[in-house]
């Protein structure tokens, strides 16, 4: 009887350490930025696409002209999306379904649009996202005249 209680509680212990290893990947949440920028590779120029749409789950994420840039969040490792690009001023637009794998150790994730399209490999057309710490200015000190100077009379 003893044995058996021993062995339901391992096998609880490890179907709960398997479930929560499983959330742990599946349930890792991103935000994805998408900068339509030009970028150069090996000499090579990548330009920037006159208009580009993002579709993330059926919907518009972002809407990006030339160096702009729009995001996303996302849960899980296998992201999708849908880009509606227009290349130069009056071209038609085409539609590019896109699946990307998303690093596990990354929470912001930077995706050169330009780049990804032109098929080059994931580390140069992705980056991560560092915000920028905001520089302290040092407050001056402000005369307020009560001292001017001419000494004690």
């Amino acid at each position: 009887m003893n044995k058996k209680k021993w062995i339901a509680r391992g096998c609880t212990v490890a179907i709960l350490l398997i479930a929560a290893a499983v959330m742990f990947v599946i349930g890792r949440g991103h935000t994805v930025y998408f900068d339509n920028k030009t970028a150069e590779y090996e000499g090579v120029e990548y330009a920037a696409f006159q208009r580009v749409n993002v579709y993330v789950k059926g919907e518009r994420a972002a809407k990006l002209g030339k160096r702009e840039r729009g995001m996303a969040t996302w849960i899980g490792q296998h992201f999708r999306m849908e880009l509606e690009i227009t290349e130069n001023k009056g071209d038609e637009e085409k539609t590019v379904p896109v699946s990307i794998t998303l690093p596990f150790g990354m929470d912001g994730i930077v995706v050169n649009l330009p780049q990804l399209v032109a098929g080059l490999p994931q580390e140069v057309w992705q980056s991560e996202f560092i915000p920028a710490v905001p520089v302290e200015e040092e407050e001056e000190e402000i005369d307020t005249g009560e001292d001017i100077g001419l000494g004690d009379f």
